[in-house]
């Protein structure tokens, strides 16, 4: 049977409430799938603990961010994996937005770059990956901000090490301390929790810092929209 498009009104299909719908495959859900789910939720706790234990730390780098980027420096992310995708996630919400308009900032993800990626992996090796663009982009009273659940990947701390012999502040986002990349680091803010759990507390830490940098920007009077944005 041909469907015409678009259907009127009367002949959409009328769906139950939402209280009374039931999985199709509830029945062949096994219990160890439901514990593994509710191990995994709980195990989220020791994560946003950890962080609510370093709300102070959070806010003071959302204050700090903004007062260096309102000043004219950037900031620089990295992490590998996941790791590389909440970093990008990061600089994202600083060149666009976080919940208002506001003017764009100067944020960079340091793997989002492929070409300059796999050249600089084939050319100088992996662990030279980010090392060598904070070389490039690095100027002094910048932020480079590190993610990694482990704290131990050699391209992340030999691009700390390299920040600072150039004057650029290092922050890790880590998992349980202490590692080797929190130590490296000017400050860190760790998450002692599981691997998995950690990265998602990282993206909650994240976006707690874009609250406390928003905040920050509203209060030195920069809140304004770019010329010719749309509303």
């Amino acid at each position: 049977m041909t469907t015409e498009w678009p259907l009127r009104t009367d002949e959409l299909p009328v769906l139950p409430p939402r209280s009374a719908r039931q999985p199709a495959v509830s029945a062949s859900i096994r219990p160890d799938s439901v514990c593994a789910v509710q191990e995994h939720l709980d195990n989220l706790i020791p994560a946003l603990e950890s962080l609510r234990s370093q709300t102070y730390h959070l806010a003071a780098w959302g204050e700090e961010l903004a007062r260096r980027l309102l000043r004219g420096q950037r900031l620089l992310a990295a992490g590998n994996g996941g790791s590389a995708a909440e970093a990008q996630h990061l600089t994202a919400e600083l060149v666009g937005r976080f919940d208002g308009e506001r003017v764009p900032f100067s944020a960079i993800s340091l793997h989002a770059e492929t070409s300059a990626v796999t050249a600089i992996a084939n050319d100088y090796g992996f662990e030279e990956l980010f090392a060598r663009q904070v070389r490039a982009h690095g100027r002094s009273g910048d932020v480079l901000i590190l993610l990694s659940t482990s704290g131990k990947s050699p391209n992340l701390l030999r691009a700390a090490d390299v920040a600072a012999k150039l004057n650029v502040t290092t922050w890790a986002l880590t998992g349980p301390g202490p590692n080797p990349l929190a130590s490296r680091c000017d400050e860190a803010v760790t998450i002692d929790a599981l691997s998995a759990n950690a990265q998602e507390g990282h993206l909650i830490a994240l976006h707690a810092v874009c609250r406390a940098f928003d905040a920050e920007v509203a209060r030195r009077g920069r809140n304004i929209s770019c010329p010719g944005s749309m509303p």
